[in-house]
């Protein structure tokens, strides 16, 4: 038997019996308990970085996991398949976008076959294929029949370069566009939104109903929901019947509005706007109109202003007070229009100073004093009428209730979550399935004619959305009435897409329906989701609402789609950059010893980045494989980092992983064809069982005590029981061989319980590896018993190397078929304790002595032993201290 360990072949072999042998298919007996485990599906951009190496590896350590332990597991893969880099790839290739993309799926799809990833393929979905998207449309007609969907104009992140709408997301630091690197516009143009809106407080609530999500994750999305309790004011407009309505969480400083500022889209600024003023206005909103949202709100900005000329009256005082036009205020948020309290409020008093308005304190702490800055904490409310002298904690109530009053206002909760924007103006995407028609106005497209489906004579340049171009597929009859109407030519974003293919999975071959509820319902929820940290605010978000309306239209029974979530970090690999240039330097062409650039001389950053070809510190998946095989490096992503840690490459730690599963080779193999070895020490023991032996060609299979294959299992597994049938008393050698099998088995089981700690899984293997390695009792049972719990922890992690040695000693069935093994308690309990012996406090040295000794029984040990004897000739024991299965410790005068 060959004791080299050759990677390569054994991948090969294994990865083609697994598909002959369909080990991955979800299971149909569903008497066992479920586990669904799902990674974030794909882009198929045609290659997988490590950080695809990283997420797949750890759901395949998951699924593989929870086969074994009785888990009938659902482990499904598909592709997050539209979406502009086809359509750019179309424009610069001149293939069609369905090629581009069907070739990176059968690219990456193959990436994943030599990564060994133990997906189900039978549930393979592919948004862009008409049996998904058909029913993506189908989704879309609920939430319109729901009024949940809806069209309006909106001002909007416009790319002029790839001339579509850009989520915020997609609109970088700099205001530039993710793709074209273009500036990005506002423009006003009539789209297509879904009401999330609608589910604001349930998606906030229900974020108590997810205690297995990161704390963080949960807050980023309470933050982007953002709840606000206040009051809903109206300031009544000089000489004109209309009200400025505005939102705010402190009506407690109401009387100290010195001014009102509306956002330069809002409907009211060109009628508030003065003839003296318009131009200057005119010019201002053209302005702030090549902005992005984050060029006008970033806090390191100036805020920008203008007066209209307009003025508005405070109802609480009766004052006039200026209206103003200002950059920093939103449209889309809240109700396009502020009051500006520049005493109590940190961007209004900036403003304030700015533009010299006035500034009048209502709130004061003990003394009023003149303000260098905003006040903003809680405190007595002054210059306020009669409500003069009280807490302003209590005045927010009391403003409140006399705005009701008044009429002046209402109490209200306000989130600043937006409803989502979904229209796209591009080709790849989910056509959004509605007819406009000049009778009947929007007319779903009934669900018999579902999909609406992309016509393929297309003319891609990359300037607006190619469908508007197509007559005949654009020009329809209405549905309803028959009239000539057309179609609806903007697609979905593609958060849509991701939003609900979880629940395609249980069901993905379904023709008739969108799923089969019984079937969902019963994997539903994903037990364990894994991605990205990127992903925890929309995707996660959008895949919650996607879930619960679903859940009010009768589909599903589910309230929340991720029971438990982990967003595992970057992989990062050692950057060079050049701080006076800001270039990146590779690698190759650096001087790790003394690293400068190679044409300036200048001195080098040197750091951990995330991987990436423009930094030059990329690592080819490949690569890697190639060198030192797919098992190697799943155990180098595994053993690294914690899951949730940012892993920082480097390939010495590539090399010890490799290192140590040649150990494993040589040690698994050794044992399956041993030399002759003179009886273990400790008495005289039966012969290795025919299972174990490696004579006589095919072996049986091992005991199910040994093999952790048949329920329940006795203490001590029956290879070594006696052939009278009762237990020999085993060795030294064999106790302790033992008891390091079962910690094994215990600290790896704890491990990938809950938060899946690989790293420290790993370390449990490698010292039960070496205990092996070190054993004295090489033909006992026990030591059989541990060369197979080692294979069987091993199998998730390293699987092609773990099936290729549990058929190596004697198995014909897969390893990844077998049952998790079991601790046994009582080969965790030792006959024997170390005691450490102190004088005066300070450690002397250790003894071994036997774990049920009493307090006396301790001392008389440590009396007697040649430590004490040593440590305390001469002296005076004045007290003697005993810790009971810790130490002793002499007091001596």
């Amino acid at each position: 038997m060959d004791s080299r360990y050759n990677p390569a072949s054994i991948e090969e072999k294994w990865q083609q019996t697994w598909a002959e042998q369909n080990l991955d298919q979800m299971p149909e007996d569903t008497q066992k308990p479920k586990f669904y485990a799902l990674s974030m599906f794909p882009y198929p951009s045609g290659n997988l970085h490590m950080g695809h190496v990283r997420n797949y590896t750890i759901i395949d350590v998951i699924a593989r996991l929870k086969r074994m332990q009785g888990y009938r597991v659902l482990n499904p893969m598909g592709w997050d398949a539209f979406g502009l880099p086809a359509e750019n790839a179309a424009i610069e290739r001149g293939i069609p976008p369905a090629q581009w993309t069907n070739q990176n799926i059968a690219q990456m799809k193959d990436l994943f076959h030599r990564l060994g990833i133990s997906f189900d393929w039978t549930k393979e979905v592919t948004t862009c294929s008409p049996d998904y998207y058909r029913w993506t449309q189908w989704i879309f007609l609920q939430f319109l029949a729901a009024g949940l969907a809806y069209q309006k104009e909106a001002t909007v992140n416009w790319d002029p370069i790839d001339q579509t709408v850009l989520a915020n997301e997609q609109v970088d630091n700099e205001g530039r566009s993710w793709r074209s690197g273009a500036k990005v516009e506002r423009k006003l143009l009539r789209q297509w939104f879904l009401k999330i809106t609608d589910y604001a407080e349930q998606l906030l609530n229900d974020l108590d109903k997810l205690p297995d999500w990161p704390e963080r994750v949960k807050l980023m999305q309470a933050n982007w929901i953002g709840k606000s309790v206040g009051a809903y004011l109206e300031f009544p407009i000089v000489g004109m019947d209309e009200k400025i309505a505005v939102f705010t969480t402190r009506p407690d400083t109401v009387y100290g509005v010195s001014y009102v500022v509306l956002s330069p889209e809002h409907p009211l600024t060109n009628r508030v706007t003065t003839p003296e003023q318009k131009a200057a206005v005119e010019n201002f909103v053209k302005e702030v109109a090549l902005q992005t949202e984050i060029d006008r709100t970033a806090e390191d900005k100036p805020k920008r202003g203008i007066p209209t000329g307009g003025k508005a009256i405070n109802p609480f005082n009766g004052e006039e007070m200026p209206i103003w036009i200002a950059d920093y205020v939103l449209y889309e948020y809240g109700t396009g229009a502020v009051m500006g309290v520049p005493a109590h409020d940190t961007r209004d008093f900036q403003f304030a100073t700015q533009y010299e308005l006035p500034i009048k304190v209502v709130i004061v702490d003990d003394d009023e004093m003149p303000l260098t800055e905003a006040y903003t904490e809680p405190g007595i409310m002054i210059n306020s009428e009669s409500f003069n002298g009280m807490d302003s904690i209590k005045g927010k109530a009391a403003i409140i209730k006399y705005a009701e009053n008044q009429g002046y206002g209402k109490a209200r909760v306000q989130y600043r979550l937006r409803d989502w924007l979904i229209s796209r103006q591009r080709y790849w995407g989910t056509p959004i399935p509605v007819i406009h028609c000049p009778n009947c106005g929007i007319v779903p497209v009934p669900a018999s004619d579902l999909p609406v489906v992309l016509p393929e004579n297309v003319e891609f340049t990359g300037k607006g959305s190619p469908l508007a171009k197509l007559e005949e597929w654009v020009n329809v009859p209405c549905p309803s009435c028959g009239t000539a109407a057309k179609r609806e030519t903007d697609t979905m974003d593609t958060f849509i897409d991701s939003s609900w293919y979880f629940l395609r999975y249980p069901d993905a071959r379904n023709e008739e329906q969108v799923f089969d509820t019984a079937k969902t319902n019963d994997w539903m929820p994903v037990d364990q989701y894994v991605g990205g940290i990127e992903h925890a605010i929309l995707h996660l978000l959008y895949s919650r609402f996607f879930t619960k309306v679903l859940r009010d239209r009768g589909l599903i029974n589910c309230d929340e789609p991720f029971k438990r979530l982990l967003t595992q970090g970057m992989v990062q690999a050692m950057a060079y950059k050049n701080p006076v240039t800001g270039k990146y330097v590779p690698p190759a062409e650096v001087d790790a010893a003394n690293p400068k650039d190679p044409e300036t001389g200048e001195a080098l950053e040197v750091f951990y980045e995330k991987m990436s070809k423009s930094k030059y510190n990329g690592v080819d998946p490949l690569q890697v494989m190639e060198k030192y095989g797919v098992d190697t490096a799943r155990m180098f992503i595994l053993f690294k980092a914690p899951p949730e840690k940012d892993l920082e490459w480097d390939d010495a730690d590539v090399e010890g992983q490799f290192r140590f599963l040649n150990r494993v080779w040589r040690l698994v193999t050794e044992f399956a064809s041993p030399p002759p070895t003179p009886p273990c020490q400790g008495g005289e023991k039966d012969n290795l069982p025919p299972a174990i032996s490696s004579q006589g060609g095919e072996k049986d299979n091992l005991p199910s005590a040994i093999s952790s294959q048949g329920g329940e299992k006795d203490n001590l597994p029956s290879a070594i029981s006696s052939q009278g049938g009762e237990k020999d008393t085993l060795s030294k050698a064999e106790q302790d061989l033992r008891r390091a099998i079962h910690i094994a088995i215990k600290e790896v089981s704890e491990d990938l319980a809950g938060d899946y700690q690989f790293n420290t899984a790993v370390s449990e293997m490698m010292k039960l590896n070496n205990a092996l390695t070190d054993a004295k009792c090489k033909d006992s049972p026990i030591y059989a018993e541990g060369i197979n719990t080692l294979i069987l922890l091993l199998a998730p992690f390293s699987p092609h190397m773990a099936d290729e040695l549990w058929h190596l000693i004697g198995n014909s069935e897969s390893v990844h078929t077998q049952t998790w093994p079991m601790v046994d308690a009582s080969a965790l309990v030792t006959d024997e304790i170390t005691l450490v012996i102190q004088v005066m406090g300070k450690t002397r040295g250790t003894i071994q002595v036997p774990s049920g000794a009493d307090k006396a029984a301790l001392e008389k040990f440590a009396r007697e032993s040649d430590l004490a004897k040593r440590h305390l000739e001469g002296k005076e024991i004045k007290k003697v201290i005993v810790v009971p299965g810790k130490l002793v410790n002499f007091v001596v005068a």
